[in-house]
């Protein structure tokens, strides 16, 4: 797997351009102007739907909303076996990000190959020019759009045929699993037959708060680490709706009922953890408060790496711990 290096070192100060004054800079990845001129520069390429051969799957994007050019990376295993779907959102702060991201489709491509199982990776509008809720309401219209391809017959070039209905799964990383958890709670009052949501896959979910915890406080993070506090609160900043701080209820679960009762109906719901992650503390508070509603969590933390290790690899470790995440999604979506 290649290996990537981020350095989201985050710069608010007065500086010149041809754009005039930069408010906002999250180093390498986003540039935001007072004139309202956005720019992201290309620290992540861009490539194709092609796989590799060995993989033995097929790879399709497919335009889910022309409107809203919300789109569609499909990766479908070359299986006669009925298999389970993951709707997948990737991170990116909710500012950056895409599912041709070349760190995410080679993630994902793997992913499918690896754990059997169909992967739709949907690429959202992006904060600032969209802020929330835009990206839940892009992750909600995915799933309808989906059941509506099922309801209506169509298979969007067979790619949806060997789907199994009552296998779906919603998932993501960082600021995608934040829209997963969302997503989960918007489709609480849809009827989805004949979908069935078995579970929940958050990857180092992406959740805040005014009070820090002691891993926002204490945990050291390298130079080019994917995710540092300062980072952190630019990305909130850019994403929630204009005047709202970090205990809003889109980065603070906590205000909401929804963990306090367990106002959640799916029980199913896998968090992965990263050992060095700033996020690491308010995660596990995660877990625990959705084990105490009555969830059942499954936590699993990965030793000795931080953020967004499984698509970054910029360490053998990480790598490792790349496949050892990998097993235990497997097994999660099997049971």
């Amino acid at each position: 797997m290649a290996a990537m290096s981020l350095d989201p070192r985050l710069n608010v100060h007065s500086g010149k351009s041809q754009h005039g004054v930069i408010l906002e800079e999250i180093e390498g990845l986003i540039r935001v102007y007072k004139n309202g001129h956005i720019e992201r520069p290309p620290i992540v390429p861009n490539v194709t739907s092609a796989v590799r051969t060995e993989l033995n799957l097929t790879s399709k994007d497919i335009i889910i909303d022309k409107c809203t050019n919300v789109w569609a990376r499909f990766y479908v295993p070359n299986s006669p076996l009925r298999l389970p779907l993951l709707i997948y959102f990737h991170g990116g702060g909710f500012c950056v990000g895409s599912a041709s991201w070349s760190c995410y489709h080679e993630f994902l491509s793997n992913l499918a190959s690896k754990v059997g199982c169909m992967i739709m990776s949907v690429s959202y509008r992006l904060a600032p020019e969209n802020r929330l809720p835009a990206a839940y309401e892009d992750g909600l219209n995915a799933v309808l759009w989906l059941k509506q391809q099922v309801m209506n017959g169509q298979s969007v070039h067979h790619l949806l045929s060997q789907y199994d209905l009552t296998s779906l799964f919603l998932a993501g990383d960082s600021a995608g699993a934040n829209i997963a958890y969302n997503v989960a709670i918007r489709l609480e009052s849809i009827n989805l037959n004949p979908l069935f949501i078995k579970g929940i896959i958050m990857i180092q979910p992406f959740f805040g708060r005014e009070e820090r915890t002691g891993s926002e406080k204490l945990m050291t993070q390298p130079v080019h680490s994917a995710l540092t506090l300062p980072a952190s609160d630019a990305y909130w900043r850019l994403s929630l709706p204009l005047g709202a701080n970090r205990d809003h209820k889109w980065c603070n679960p906590f205000v909401k009922s929804d963990v306090k009762s367990g106002g959640l109906k799916i029980v199913h719901i896998m968090v992965c953890i990263s050992e060095m992650d700033i996020l690491k503390d308010r995660n596990l508070q995660f877990c625990t408060a959705m084990a105490n509603a009555g969830k059942r969590v499954e936590a699993v933390v990965y030793k000795g790496v931080g953020h967004a290790f499984q698509v970054l690899h910029n360490s053998q470790l990480s790598q490792t711990r790349t496949h050892e995440m990998m097993s235990h999604i497997k097994t999660f979506i099997s049971r």
